[in-house]
């Protein structure tokens, strides 16, 4: 296997992988606001969320970002809560052109979060490595491949649930926005950093 394949899979393993599920529920919470038909903007908002922890992966990897990892460990639940508070008020089917900006910038924002989290990881499987680009870039094409995957489980659900079931769509927002809520709730009790 080569060292791109290597790096694209521990990528997409990283990401889909049920022990990282605080990544997975971030991405659950970006997509619940939205449906099937909105697939362009949902799209667009995951690259920017991977182009955001791609920044910070690569500075907090070759060590150029020190952040106390339990400062990023208590941001994380944090990025998740408030992306699920902004789903219960936002009308996202009425988002100007500038509001679905602002939701890309901060999307890309958490990504810059979220990257610092997964650059303890990478910089532990980078040890060894002589060169960090080609193995950097292909973690963030396996995270952002998993991402997608997130996403399309997200929307198969979401599809059965409106569709077969009845489900209006602001209730499955709530329902799954809520369920985001609380867990990151739990998750910043967890990890206070103070």
């Amino acid at each position: 296997m080569s060292e791109f394949t290597t790096y694209l899979t521990l990528g997409f393993h990283h990401i889909s992988d049920l022990n990282a599920y605080d990544h997975i529920l971030f991405i659950v919470a970006l997509c619940a606001v939205y449906e099937i038909h909105q697939w362009r903007r949902i799209l667009i908002l995951v690259t920017a969320f991977t182009l955001g922890h791609s920044v910070t992966l690569a500075l907090a990897t070759l060590g150029w970002l020190p952040v106390p990892a339990a400062v990023i460990e208590f941001l994380i639940p944090v990025t998740i809560f408030l992306t699920a508070l902004l789903n219960a008020i936002e009308k996202v089917d009425q988002a100007s052109p500038r509001k679905m900006y602002f939701n890309y910038g901060l999307a890309m924002f958490f990504g810059l979060i979220h990257g610092m989290g997964f650059s303890n990881y990478l910089r532990m499987l980078l040890g060894q490595e002589e060169s960090i680009v080609t193995p950097l870039f292909a973690f963030n094409v396996g995270l952002e491949l998993g991402q997608l995957l997130v996403v399309a489980c997200v929307f198969a659900v979401a599809v059965v649930a409106m569709n077969l079931i009845r489900i209006q769509h602001r209730e499955w927002n709530l329902f799954v926005s809520g369920g985001a809520a609380g867990i990151a709730l739990i998750l910043m009790n967890e990890t206070r950093f103070w």
